[in-house]
């Protein structure tokens, strides 16, 4: 079996992978995420997975790359990670109260084969007050979040309703991995009967 490389800082999915029970390296990607003129959210996280496999498929052998890209949406507009806390504030203020899209990429790569797929997952946000989001941010938890929350942590606690993949929003739709892995000859652990 070809090597399996999870191409991601990112603990969350490393742990959303690890459900699969199969062995995989981590190899993070130089790579610049830069939003394009004109891109449109969901033309941004598919265009920066397949950058982030494809630069590090082409710097190992025999390996299949799994990368992913994560963004959050509203209103037009891609919410990416805060860049300090008055950003993570004007972000969350944003979302409160209202219902966002959140969308991830994941372009499965090796020597012979690519696969990106898009995973979309709508969350609504109950109301929230200024002290509320700012006692939030001071937990430190939305700092390299897309959109400024974690719905698997403290944020739960605002989230009213998610229509999708959990894992979509947390940054791996592992569900939709273990299907296109199997078209790569990968198949997760089997569960003992």
């Amino acid at each position: 079996m070809a090597k399996l490389i999870l191409a991601s800082a990112s603990p969350r999915r490393k742990n959303y992978l690890s459900f699969l029970g199969l062995p995989f390296e981590i190899c993070v990607p130089n790579v610049d995420e830069s939003h394009l003129d004109g891109e449109s959210p969901e033309e941004l996280v598919l265009r920066l997975s397949k950058l982030k496999a494809h630069a590090v498929a082409n710097s190992q052998s025999d390996c299949v790359v799994i990368a992913a890209d994560t963004v959050v949406a509203i209103d037009n507009l891609i919410l990416g990670k805060p860049k300090d806390d008055h950003d993570a504030f004007l972000m969350l203020k944003r979302l409160q109260g209202k219902t966002h899209t959140v969308l991830t990429g994941t372009t499965i790569e090796s020597k012979t084969k690519c696969k990106t797929f898009l995973s979309k997952t709508l969350v609504t946000f109950a109301s929230m007050s200024d002290e509320l989001i700012k006692t939030y941010i001071a937990s430190g938890e939305c700092k390299d979040k897309a959109g400024s929350y974690a719905l698997q942590g403290i944020a739960a606690m605002f989230i009213k309703k998610v229509e999708g993949s959990v894992s979509t929003v947390v940054g791996l739709p592992i569900c939709e991995v273990r299907i296109a892995l199997e078209e790569f000859g990968i198949t997760p652990m089997p569960l003992e009967e």
